[in-house]
């Protein structure tokens, strides 16, 4: 592989707003929920670099294929590997393609193949475009592009803050999850947070159920949530581990009373008696190993199910919080029982087809 921009390459990223920019010299695009991937194809030779700079070329072998066959023979491209599924984008199925077995893998290439939506260009035959102003990069791109079909895709972009603020409403029930916002001025900033991302963000009541320790020991680390459904069921949800070092130490007086080595009708009885629970089809379960890092330890120790706090989330896919959470407070006037789903707004479905075929209006 000989390109004018080399592997590994750290991308660029973004900071959190609760607001969108002003317009101007903007552009507003979706935010797709999947995995950052910076493309590098030499005509046959391509590698999939990752955010964290580890290729996850071996992940996405019909990704390759459709590299090959769609985009220019030479070039660097900037996006995002995602899997859409029946309600919107699926990244249950995406993180179940890390996987170390090669057969699993080809297994889920074919069941649910995943996609590649393009959103920036780096490099063009011998042309290194990373100090080029966004403006013309995003030009090249679409001419680059332009033409490219199922499953690569060009992400919908536009200068109009209007129709931005209509994106961040009807594409989440895609699955998309904000607008990111880039000044068309700026160069390709390497590993910097020159972008800027708008998020939902909703809360809900939550039952504390159990807690993992901080990997430094003695401090927690996070706080297991759930929530019951119809049946009663008391379902893990999520975590949240948005605390100072200061608070974590509080939490573990706070937690004390609360603790219990009884495991007698604790609704997560079977997973707290298993050393190891595995990842399976139906989500992770909370003393899951890492699928990213083997040897993190995610095992937990169980609460009474009293507790109740308040968290703000982003983003439910499935029965989960697709994120972690944030937490912003204890609950005691809320009865454990009264945390359900039935309190979670649920986004008005939006089909994937109509987000990947929204070109918006043009940069220049």
């Amino acid at each position: 592989m000989d390109l004018p921009v080399m592997p590994p390459v750290e991308p660029m990223l973004a900071k959190l707003a609760r607001a969108l920019p002003p317009g101007g010299e903007v552009l507003y695009e979706p935010k797709w929920d999947g995995f950052r991937t910076i493309v590098f194809k030499d005509g046959d030779e391509v590698e999939l670099g990752s955010r964290n700079e580890r290729p996850m070329t071996r992940y996405f072998p019909e990704v390759l294929d459709s590299v090959r066959a769609s985009l220019p023979a030479r070039c660097v491209v900037d996006g995002e590997i995602v899997i859409a599924g029946t309600d919107g984008l699926d990244f249950d199925a995406l993180q179940q393609r890390i996987h170390p077995a090669e057969s699993r893998v080809r297994r889920l290439a074919a069941e649910t193949p995943a996609s590649f939506v393009a959103f920036d260009l780096l490099a063009l035959d011998d042309e290194d475009l990373r100090a080029t102003p966004l403006r013309q990069r995003r030009e090249v791109l679409e001419g680059a592009l332009g033409s490219v079909r199922s499953p690569i895709h060009l992400t919908p972009a536009t200068t109009d803050r209007e129709l931005a603020a209509q994106w961040f409403q009807r594409f989440e029930g895609a699955g998309l999850d904000g607008i990111v916002a880039k000044s068309l001025d700026d160069p390709y900033r390497e590993g910097k947070r020159a972008m800027v991302k708008v998020k939902h963000e909703r809360t809900a009541d939550c039952v504390v159920a159990g807690f993992r320790w901080h990997k430094h020991g003695g401090i927690i680390g996070s706080l297991l949530l759930g929530l019951f459904d119809d049946d009663g069921t008391l379902h893990h949800v999520g975590v949240t581990a948005s605390f100072s070092m200061e608070r974590r130490r509080e939490l573990v007086a706070e937690l004390e009373p609360y603790r219990t080595e009884d495991l007698t009708g604790h609704p997560w009885q079977g997973w707290a008696e298993a050393e190891v629970v595995a990842a399976t089809d139906e989500g992770r379960k909370p003393g899951a190993r890492s699928r990213w890092n083997a040897k993190k330890d995610l095992s937990w120790e169980p609460l009474r199910a009293d507790l109740v706090c308040e968290v703000a989330y982003d983003h439910l896919q499935g029965n989960r919080f697709r994120h972690a959470t944030t937490f912003r407070r204890w609950r005691p006037d809320r009865q454990p029982e009264s945390c359900t789903y039935s309190q979670l707004e649920t986004a008005v479905p939006e089909e994937l087809a109509t987000v990947f075929g929204t070109r918006g209006a043009r940069s220049t």
